[in-house]
């Protein structure tokens, strides 16, 4: 089941990254390489740092026609796109939970240690929306609007626990998926944040 998901949220994302790309007018290439990078970027750089390799994707082409797939479909259906917003909240939702127990997953099965294991969730989990910002030229959305690298740890945090305790993986997904989507659209609903850290050097002369 986790894999069809994460199929369907990689597609999501790359559809997200597609976006993004048009708003900043790139061409063709250019907005496949940011959806490229928005729904695998994550994962890439989890296998580039934990070692392991191959990196994922390589092993999985019908990951890369997927994503490429969803770019061509944006660009597309661009203009009804808008009226699709909160189906894609939900589908963004999805993918960050998804994402974040398959980057655990990843480095359970190196024998990580939790902390490791915790920021290999998160790591998957956010840097493909990291790598989407800053190819479009602006600041990481999520290190700045509503909660969402803090629900990704919330996930990893809950979901190596209650496989500490020996709770059985389904109810765990079930669990970990649960708080995760209420988590995030509470915060989307809302506009929950963290609290913002604000430095100014003529505050302090």
């Amino acid at each position: 089941m986790l894999i069809y998901i994460y199929m369907m949220a990689i597609t999501a994302e790359a559809m997200s990254g597609a976006l993004a790309a048009g708003r900043r007018n790139m061409d063709i290439f250019g907005v496949a390489v940011v959806a490229f990078l928005t729904a695998l970027g994550g994962g890439t750089v989890r296998d580039i740092l934990l070692g392991n390799y191959p990196v994922n994707w390589t092993q999985h082409p019908l990951y890369i026609y997927l994503v490429l797939g969803g770019g061509l479909v944006t660009i597309i259906i661009a203009r009804v796109m808008r009226h699709l917003h909160q189906l894609f909240l939900v589908l963004d939702a999805i993918g960050l939970v998804a994402f974040t127990v398959i980057g655990c997953n990843v480095a359970l099965g190196l024998d990580y240690e939790p902390i490791v294991v915790l920021m290999s969730g998160i790591t998957t989990g956010i840097f493909g929306g990291i790598l989407r910002d800053l190819m479009c030229n602006r600041m990481p959305q999520v290190l700045r609007h509503e909660l969402y690298a803090s629900v990704s740890l919330v996930v990893a945090i809950l979901y190596l626990f209650m496989l500490d305790l020996g709770v059985g993986e389904n109810v765990t997904l079930l669990a970990a998926f649960s708080l995760g989507l209420l988590l995030r659209m509470a915060a989307i609903r809302w506009h929950l944040s963290l609290p913002v850290f604000r430095y100014s050097q003529e505050q302090w002369d």
